[in-house]
């Protein structure tokens, strides 16, 4: 979801004029939005986790001399069809893990301080809302 259509969800819900069955509508395509999301997340987990396995006995691998230490890597990207597949294909690969790495570079140098502990402001969304006695 875009920030966007979070912030129509907090008006509709703070709009009382809004019947049961609105809101019981926005519940159960917020409960449908959150179960796709958690099965994407688990499939990118299970798919991050292939990879790295197969990145670490290729380079286990390579550490002891094997004949052919790619054919982890090489197995599991053929298997997604991510192998490269010509001179171009390569060159474009090269140098988007070049960009890749001097933005994680610029990112990881603007890490923001941790926001305070403190008191956390409660926000008010919606003119309809009541303060509580």
């Amino acid at each position: 979801m875009t920030r966007s259509e979070f912030d129509d969800i907090r008006a509709a819900i703070a709009d009382e004029s809004n019947h049961a069955g609105d809101l019981l509508r926005i519940a159960r395509t917020l409960l449908d939005d959150l179960e796709h999301a958690r099965t994407r997340e688990a499939a990118l987990q299970t798919y991050y986790l292939r990879l790295l396995t197969a990145a670490r006995a290729t380079v286990a691998a390579d550490m002891i001399g094997a004949e052919d230490p790619l054919m982890f890597l090489v197995h599991e990207l053929e298997e997604r069809g991510q192998m490269p597949a010509d001179g171009e294909a390569v060159q474009r690969i090269l140098a988007d893990a070049k960009a890749a790495a001097a933005l994680l570079a610029c990112v990881e140098h603007s890490v923001q301080p941790p926001r305070s502990r403190g008191m956390r402001l409660r926000r008010c969304v919606g003119t309809g809302r009541r303060l509580p006695r």
